[in-house]
């Protein structure tokens, strides 16, 4: 694929900041320069074009520099994070005929032996066209493997736009995180790597590099105000905090407002089989939002968000296709919808049936956070032998509230809160965390 408005942006900013990793600053210069070097590094390899590659990888230059490589090459490129402990499942599913490991402080290369046989790898390859292969991050389950002719998806980023410092909190294999590093490379961005990805670590390094754009998770922000970074850390430089990857408790949304008011709020929405999704918030406080844009429509059947995108993936390598005949995709997200606005009630899969009344897990989630004493919460439902459902939580607290006198605490405040429905029938204290690597809720 020709990739030459990358490599314009890069030769056109040759001497900004493009990455800065472990404290070490690289300029577009030093980029395009390892980019040249990974071209050779392919030949010398005898990589050929149209191979199948698992990368193992973060966002540093050396991963930068060979991705661009790899999708000049038509490769079919599987990003695999360094959270993966064990991607021999990813391998073998994605055909992969390479694995490029370059997470650590060596580049490991191995070919795999496997031959590529599945009709949508073997259509990229025919049109001499890069692809992208995303798996889902389910907790349950065998992950799904999206392909995707990585053109479409690269079209949006050859139109100009804004030109911001920021923070790869999304992981290396996730939508949000490639659209992020894309959309810095074609802009002349600058980024800021990160080790562990905890607030303390990212609330410094927005203070230490005056970033201007952070985009995280709900939970995450959650655990900004549970752990006071705004005090420890000076947030002044931030001009946008973007959030999407679950929904948003309103609690959560209008405690960062109140604390950073002079930050955008901005919901985003993407899915690994459609990409990402234009998007506009009504305001800082509000779960509203505009949604769709050139290249994507939109509709809603019986409260349920469907799309079609000409950005879509090809199909799943390992599942039945998702699409109808027309090529519209069902997000399975409940919505409500005013005016042009949509608000996301939650997965129609997280959705709690108690007796015929239907609870979204967020909505308790979002009043249980008001609750003093209340760290964070997992909302869910268990069977029940005549509701069919009820709603159970797992609250997250501090040692001291422990104990039963605190359930007690808690379930006297949801009754002044919540229809009785809604107030969960059981409640579970814990000291530990409620979100995995993802910074997700666990569900």
């Amino acid at each position: 694929m020709n990739i030459d408005f990358f490599k314009q942006s890069m030769l056109k900013n040759k001497d900004v900041i493009a990455v800065i990793s472990d404290g070490e600053k690289y300029t577009f210069t030093e980029i395009y320069k390892k980019y040249e070097k990974s071209v050779e590094f392919l030949e010398q390899l005898n990589i050929p074009a149209g191979s199948v590659v698992s990368l193992r990888a973060d966002f540093k230059t050396q991963s930068i520099a060979l991705l661009l490589a790899l999708i000049e090459r038509d490769a079919i490129i599987v990003p695999i994070s360094p959270t993966i402990k064990e991607p021999g499942r990813y391998i073998e599913i994605s055909e992969s005929e390479y694995f490029f490991d370059i997470s650590g402080s060596e580049t490991i290369v191995k070919a795999t032996g496997n031959v590529v046989k599945h009709p949508m790898l073997s259509k990229l390859r025919v049109e001499k066209v890069p692809g992208l292969i995303l798996f889902s991050s389910g907790t349950t389950g065998e992950p799904k493997a999206a392909v995707h002719d990585l053109s479409l998806l690269l079209e949006k980023f050859k139109r100009p736009g804004k030109t911001l410092t920021t923070v790869t909190f999304l992981l290396f294999d996730h939508i949000g995180g490639f659209n992020t590093m894309m959309h810095t490379i074609a802009n002349g961005g600058t980024i800021i790597t990160l080790k562990t990805r905890s607030p303390d670590e990212v609330c410094s390094l927005i203070e230490k590099y005056k970033i201007e754009l952070l985009p995280t998770s709900p939970t995450f922000i959650n655990l900004i105000l549970l752990n006071k970074m705004y005090e420890k850390y000076d947030l002044s430089c931030l001009k946008m905090m973007t959030y999407g990857t679950e929904p948003m408790p309103e609690a959560t949304l209008k405690a960062i407002n109140k604390i950073l008011p002079n930050v955008k709020l901005k919901q985003t929405y993407g899915l690994s089989e459609i990409g990402i999704m234009p998007t506009k918030s009504e305001e800082n406080t509000s779960l509203w939002m505009k949604l769709g844009g050139d290249g994507f429509e939109t509709k809603i059947i019986d409260g349920i968000l469907y799309v079609r995108a000409k950005s879509a993936m090809l199909g799943y390598l390992n599942a039945p296709s998702p699409f109808d005949a027309d090529g519209w995709f069902n997000t399975k997200d409940k919505v409500e919808v005013k005016g042009d606005y949509i608000k996301i009630l939650g997965r129609t899969t997280d959705l709690i049936n108690v007796g015929g009344e239907k609870v979204y897990p967020v909505e308790v989630e979002s009043c249980l956070l008001e609750c003093a004493g209340v760290l964070d919460v997992r909302v869910y439902g268990e069977d029940h032998p005549l509701m069919g459902k009820v709603v159970a939580a797992e609250i997250k607290v501090s040692e001291e509230n422990d104990n039963r006198d605190f359930i007690k605490k808690v379930r006297a405040y949801c009754k002044d809160k919540l229809e009785g429905y809604k107030i969960p029938v059981r409640f579970k204290l814990t000291t530990e965390n409620l979100y995995g690597d993802r910074f997700k809720k666990k569900r």
